[in-house]
C-alpha cells in the first residue's frame, strides 16, 4: 500500500522539471544532496519510511516497499502522468539497478541496466575490464572456505578477501596467513549491507594491492567521463578496511595524471557509461593505478560535499543533470583544499554523550556533526563497518594545516560511554 503526500516548501519554481528520487538516506550524511539538487529541480520522492526531513526538499513522496519493483514502477508511472519527470535519480547503492531499470523502461536517460549490474558485482566488472585489456588484480570467485584457501594459495599471500556484492567496506578482510583464511571468508560471506544480493560463489580472493588509496567521484553524460572529486583515503581498523577520513586538493596533480585518467575513460567505456554518476576506487600501485571497484552512484561519506568545499563545484547537482540528460558545468569556482574525518568507537559500546570542544578547533575547522545520541548502541567490525559518532570537516589553503587540524579528532568530539558486551 502506498501512501502520497504532497509539501509545497521545496518547490520555488513551478513550471521547474521533476526528478524521481529513490531513497533518501540517514539525514546527516544526505541531507546536504536534497538541499543542493533541489534548488535545480523539483524532486518526487519514492522511500521506505515516511518523508520527514525530507519534506522541506521534496514537493511529493510516496511511501512504499522499496524492494517490491511493481509497486515502485507503479508509483513512478503515477508521477510520470502528472509531472514532467525528466530523470530518475539515486545513490542508494541497494536502488542503482531497479533505478537503471526504470529509466529505460520510462524512456528516461541512463545507462543500460547490464552496465549498473556489472558494477554491483565485483566478479562482473572484474572480467569485463580484464577482456577490455584493463590492469586488474589477480582475482578468483569462491564458494566455500576450501576453495578460498586454495585461490590464496594460488595468488600468494597476503590476499583480500571480499564480499562479491556488498558496499562500504562490508566483508572486506586482509588476510596474511592460511589460519586466518576460513575466518575471513566466514565474515566475507555472511556479510550483509542494505539487503544487498548473494551469489552461489559469493567471495572474491584477490591480489593485495599496495599503496595509497583515492576514490574519483565521476559525471558522465554521452560517453564522456569528467571527474567531480578526487580524494586520497584514510583506513584504519586492520585487518579490516574502515574508512577514517578523505582528503581533497582541487590542484591535485592525479587529475592531471594520463595514466590514471586514461583508465578511469577506458573502465567507463569498456563496461558502457552513457549516462551516470560513479564512484572508482583506485590503489596507486608501484606498477600504476589498480581499480579497487566502481560504484554506480555518487560517493559516500560526504567526499562530494567536500569535493564542493574545495573547488565550487557541487558533484550533487552535477549527478543530478546527467540523470536528467544535461551537460553539467564542472569547471572549478576556485582551488582550495577540504577533508573529513570521522570517529569510530575503539569497541562495541553504549552512548553516554558526546562531547565538542571548540577550545581544541585549529584555524581549519569548518564544522563538526555529531551521529550518535545518548543510549545508542556503536558496534566495530566484524559486526559493523560504518559505525561513526561524529566527523569534522576542515577547510583552508594548505593541506598541510588541515592535516595538523585534524590529526587527532577524538580531542575534539570526545565520546563518553560505557562497553557492552551483549
Amino acid at each position: 500500500m502506498t501512501e502520497q503526500a504532497v509539501h509545497g516548501s521545496g518547490a520555488t519554481f513551478q513550471d521547474a522539471p521533476v526528478l524521481l528520487l529513490v531513497g533518501s538516506g540517514f539525514r546527516p550524511y544526505r541531507e546536504y544532496i536534497l538541499a543542493a539538487v533541489s534548488k535545480h529541480y523539483r524532486l518526487w520522492l519514492l522511500d521506505a519510511s515516511e518523508a520527514t526531513w525530507q519534506s522541506a526538499y521534496c514537493v511529493g513522496a510516496t511511501r512504499l516497499d522499496t524492494r517490491d519493483p511493481e509497486k515502485m514502477r507503479e508509483a513512478a508511472a503515477s508521477v510520470v502522468e502528472s509531472l514532467p519527470v525528466v530523470g530518475v535519480f539515486t545513490y542508494d547503492e541497494s536502488q542503482v539497478v531497479f533505478c537503471a531499470r526504470l529509466a529505460q523502461d520510462l524512456g528516461l536517460p541512463g545507462s543500460p541496466p547490464e552496465t549498473i549490474s556489472a558494477c554491483r558485482d565485483k566478479a562482473t566488472t572484474r572480467s569485463v575490464l580484464a577482456a577490455a585489456g584493463v590492469p586488474q588484480p589477480d582475482s578468483r570467485t569462491v564458494s566455500s572456505a576450501e576453495e578460498a584457501l586454495a585461490a590464496a594459495d594460488e595468488i600468494g599471500f597476503p590476499v583480500i578477501v571480499k564480499a562479491r556484492a556488498m558496499a562500504g567496506s562490508a566483508g572486506v578482510v586482509r588476510v596474511d596467513s592460511r589460519e586466518d583464511l576460513a575466518g575471513a571468508f566466514a565474515a566475507a560471506d555472511g556479510a550483509d549491507a542494505l539487503g544487498l544480493a548473494r551469489h552461489q560463489e559469493n567471495v572474491l580472493v584477490e591480489e593485495l594491492l599496495t599503496g595509497p588509496e583515492i576514490s574519483i567521484d565521476a559525471v558522465i553524460h554521452d560517453g564522456e567521463v569528467t571527474p567531480t572529486v578526487l580524494a586520497r583515503k584514510h583506513l584504519g581498523g586492520a585487518p579490516y578496511f574502515v574508512e577514517t577520513g578523505h582528503d581533497v586538493d582541487a590542484n591535485d596533480p592525479l587529475l592531471r595524471d594520463d595514466e590514471l585518467m586514461g583508465q578511469l575513460r577506458d573502465i567507463h567505456r569498456a563496461l558502457g557509461y552513457v549516462h551516470g554518476a560513479t564512484h572508482s576506487e583506485f590503489k596507486l600501485t608501484p606498477k600504476g593505478p589498480r581499480l579497487v571497484e566502481v560504484n554506480a552512484r555518487l560517493g559516500g561519506d560526504l567526499i562530494p560535499y567536500v569535493g564542493l568545499l574545495a573547488s565550487g563545484v557541487d558533484p550533487t547537482v552535477a549527478a543530478a543533470h546527467v540523470a536528467a540528460g544535461r551537460k553539467p558545468d564542472t569547471a572549478p569556482e576556485f582551488r582550495r583544499c577540504a577533508a573529513v574525518r570521522f570517529l569510530p568507537p575503539e569497541t562495541r559500546c553504549e552512548v553516554v554523550e558526546v562531547v565538542v570542544h571548540e577550545e581544541r578547533f585549529g584555524p581549519t575547522i569548518h564544522e563538526v556533526g555529531v551521529t550518535a545520541r545518548p543510549g545508542g548502541r556503536l558496534a566495530v567490525p566484524p559486526e559493523a563497518f560504518l559505525t561513526r559518532y561524529a566527523h569534522v570537516v576542515a577547510v583552508g589553503d594548505d593541506m598541510a594545516q588541515l592535516t595538523a587540524d585534524l590529526e587527532a579528532p577524538e580531542r575534539l568530539v570526545e565520546l563518553r560511554a560505557r562497553a557492552v558486551s551483549d
